[in-house]
C-alpha cells in the first residue's frame, strides 16, 4: 500500500500530522497526572487556590489538545483524499491509455470497481493510519510509562488483560480478514451483473429473461450482503467484549487499588489517574487492532489498483518516431503479408492479408461474421500489434509512428455508434476542436443528417443524452458518421457503420463521400454486410476464416470467387444478378 501512495501525496502534510498528533497524545495524557495532583493536593488538603491552579493547566492542555485534533485531522483528511484523487487520476490516465489487449485482460465492471470502491478502502484507511495508527503506539506507551510511574504494583493487571485482547483480537482478525477480501470480489460480480443488464435489457426483454437476469442479480447481491452482513456480525462482537474486558479492568484496578489505599502506599489521586491511564492503554490496544482489521482489506485494494497500474501496454512506441506528414496531397496505405492472433489463441484471427491502397481509392472489406473484418481494421489505427508482417502509412511502418500522430491521420466510425453526453455541436468536434459550424454542417450534409438536426430549434445546440438514447439507431449512426467526417484524416474507417440506414440513404451517403473534395484525397476503407454497399468499390476484399480468398473490382469477384458469389447468391436472387 507504500508503494501506491508514493509520489501521490505531501510528505510536509504526514509530517504535519504526525508532529500534530504527538501534541494532542501528549497533552491528553498530562490530564490524568494533573487530576491525580489536583485531588492529592488540592482536595484532601481543602487548597482552592491550588484546584483553580491546575485546574487552568488542564484547560489549557485540553486547548491545545482540541486544537492539534483539528490540524490533525484536517492534514489527515487532505492527505488521504489527495491520494484518492491521484489515484483516481491515475487509473484513469492508464486505463484511456491501454490498447485493446489491455482491456481484453481486466473486465470494464472491475476496472470501474478499482477506481471507485478500491480507492475509497485506501482513503479510507490512509486517514486511520494518520488518525489511529498514529495515536495508538503512541499513547499505548505514553499511558504504560505514567501509569507504571503512578504505581508499579497495579501494572500487573495488564499482564492478564493485554493478552485476553490480544487473543480475541487475533480471533476477530482471523475470521474478519478473509471476508473483507471477499467483498471485493463480490462488489465486482455484483457491478458486472448489472451492467450486463444495463446494456443487454433490451436482449433480455426480448428473450423475455427478465426472471433470469434478476434471480442471478438476486444471488449475487444475497452472496454480497450475506458476506456483509456476517463480517458486521463478528465485528459487532468487538464493541460488548472490549467494553467487558475494560469493565473487568476497572474492577480489578479498583479491587487492588483500594488494598493498596488502605495500606496507605497508593494515594486516591493515583489511583485514578491509574484507571484513565488504564483505560487509554487498552483504547489504544483496541485502536491499534482495528487498524490491522481493516488494513488486509485495503491492502486487497491497493493489489488491485496496482494491478492495472503495473500494466505495460503492448504498443511499443519508438523513441524517435517516424515523421508523419497529414497534408500530404496524396497517402496510401498497405497491408504486407500481415498476420494476427488474439493473446493466448490457438489460430491466427488474420492470416497473410495483403494488398494496397491509394488516395482517392475506396477498399470494402467483406466475409461471412467472423471472418476477421474488424480485427483487420483494427490493425490500421494500431488498436492491436501485427504477429508478423507490417500495417503502412504513406510507406510509414505505423508501429514507428507516434501513436497521438497515428490516430490524427486516421477517422473511425465503429460499429456501435456512440454518443457522449452533452451537446451536438461537443460531438461534432470532438476530433477537431477548432471545427466551425459550416464544417459540422458540411459533415452533416454528407451523412444525411442535416434534416432532423435542423429541424429541432436548437440545431447543433441540440442536447445529446447519455450513449445517445434520444435518437434512433439510424440517426446515432449517421451523426456518428458525420462526427467521423468533420476530422480531417488520410484513413476514413467505416466498420459496418451503414448497417442501419436503408438502401436509399446508404447510397445517398456514399455518393456524398465519392464527390467530396477531401475524401477523393483520402483513403476510405469499409466494413459492409451487403453487397450493394461494397459494389462500386475500387478494391474489394473478400476474408474467410482470417483469410483473404479474394481481391478485386465488384464485376471481377462475382465472376471468379465462390465466396463472394455465395454472398451475392444470399442476398441477390440470380436472375436480378444477370
Amino acid at each position: 500500500m507504500l508503494k501506491i501512495a508514493k509520489g501521490r501525496i505531501s510528505y510536509i502534510a504526514v509530517l504535519g500530522a504526525v508532529f500534530f498528533m504527538a501534541i494532542q497524545v501528549v497533552a491528553t495524557l498530562n490530564l490524568p497526572s494533573l487530576t491525580s495532583d489536583i485531588v492529592n493536593n488540592g482536595v484532601a488538603t481543602g487548597d482552592i487556590g491550588y484546584i483553580w491552579k491546575v485546574g487552568f493547566k488542564m484547560v489549557g492542555f485540553s486547548l491545545i489538545s482540541i486544537l492539534a485534533a483539528i490540524c490533525n485531522v484536517f492534514l489527515a483528511s487532505t492527505t488521504s483524499q489527495t491520494l484518492g484523487k491521484n489515484l483516481r487520476s491515475d487509473i484513469y490516465r492508464k486505463v484511456i491509455n491501454f490498447s485493446n489487449d489491455e482491456y481484453d485482460q481486466i473486465e470494464t465492471s472491475s476496472l470501474i470497481t478499482r477506481t471507485t470502491n478500491d480507492v475509497v478502502q485506501i482513503q479510507n484507511v490512509g486517514i486511520i493510519m494518520l488518525r489511529m495508527m498514529l495515536m495508538a503506539p503512541i499513547m499505548l506507551i505514553g499511558a504504560s510509562f505514567l501509569a507504571y510511574t503512578k504505581d508499579h504494583q497495579l501494572t500487573t493487571v495488564f499482564l492478564i488483560v493485554l493478552p485476553v485482547m490480544a487473543l480475541f483480537i487475533g480471533f476477530l482478525l482471523y475470521f474478519a480478514v478473509p471476508m473483507f477480501r471477499a467483498m471485493q470480489t463480490k462488489t465486482d460480480k455484483i457491478n458486472r451483473i448489472f451492467r450486463e443488464g444495463l446494456t443487454g435489457v433490451r436482449v433480455i426483454r426480448a428473450f423475455r429473461q427478465d426472471q433470469f437476469e434478476q434471480d442471478r442479480f438476486e444471488d449475487a447481491n444475497k452472496d454480497y450482503t450475506q458476506n456483509a452482513i456476517n463480517v458486521n456480525v463478528l465485528m459487532a462482537l468487538a464493541f460488548p467484549v472490549m467494553t467487558m474486558i475494560m469493565s473487568g479492568t476497572n474492577i480489578a484496578i479498583i479491587w487492588f487499588g483500594a488494598k493498596l489505599i488502605g495500606a496507605q502506599s497508593m494515594q486516591v489521586g493515583n489511583l485514578i489517574a491509574f484507571m484513565t491511564y488504564a483505560m487509554q492503554i487498552l483504547m489504544s490496544f483496541m485502536m491499534l487492532s482495528m487498524v490491522f482489521i481493516f488494513i488486509p482489506r485495503a491492502q486487497e485494494s491497493a493489489k488491485r489498483i496496482q494491478e492495472v497500474l503495473n500494466l505495460h501496454s503492448t504498443l511499443k512506441v519508438k523513441e524517435n518516431p517516424a515523421t508523419f506528414n497529414p497534408d500530404a496531397p496524396t497517402h496510401s496505405l498497405k497491408f504486407d503479408h500481415v498476420t494476427y492472433r488474439y493473446r493466448n489463441a490457438e489460430m491466427p484471427a488474420l492470416t497473410d492479408i495483403d494488398f494496397e491502397a491509394h488516395s482517392g481509392q475506396t477498399v470494402a472489406i467483406i466475409g461471412g461474421t467472423g471472418s476477421g473484418k474488424t480485427s483487420l481494421i483494427n490493425l490500421i489505427p494500431r488498436f492491436y500489434d501485427v504477429e508478423s508482417g507490417k500495417v503502412e502509412l504513406d510507406g510509414i511502418n505505423v508501429n514507428d509512428m507516434a501513436l497521438d500522430k497515428l490516430h490524427e491521420a486516421v477517422s473511425l466510425v465503429p460499429q456501435k455508434a456512440t454518443l457522449f453526453t452533452g451537446t451536438l455541436r461537443d460531438n461534432m468536434k470532438y476530433g477537431k476542436d477548432d471545427a466551425t459550424d459550416d464544417e459540422i454542417w458540411h459533415a452533416l450534409d454528407i451523412a444525411r443528417a442535416r434534416d432532423f438536426v435542423e429541424a429541432d430549434p436548437a440545431g447543433l445546440d441540440l442536447h445529446v443524452e447519455q450513449g445517445g438514447g434520444n435518437f434512433s439507431g439510424g440517426q446515432r449512426q449517421r451523426l456518428a458518421i458525420a462526427r467521423a467526417l468533420v476530422k480531417q484524416s488520410a484513413v476514413y474507417i467505416f466498420d459496418d457503420s451503414f448497417s442501419a440506414l436503408d438502401f436509399k440513404t446508404d447510397a445517398e451517403l456514399r455518393a456524398e463521400l465519392r464527390q467530396d473534395a477531401h475524401i477523393q484525397q483520402s483513403i476510405t476503407v469499409i466494413v459492409a454486410q451487403r453487397i450493394a454497399t461494397v459494389a462500386d468499390a475500387d478494391l474489394i476484399l473478400v476474408l474467410d476464416n482470417g483469410k483473404l480468398v479474394g481481391k478485386g473490382t465488384h464485376d471481377e469477384l462475382r465472376k471468379t470467387n465462390k465466396v463472394y458469389q455465395e454472398i451475392i447468391n444470399s442476398q441477390i436472387r440470380k436472375e436480378d444478378d444477370k
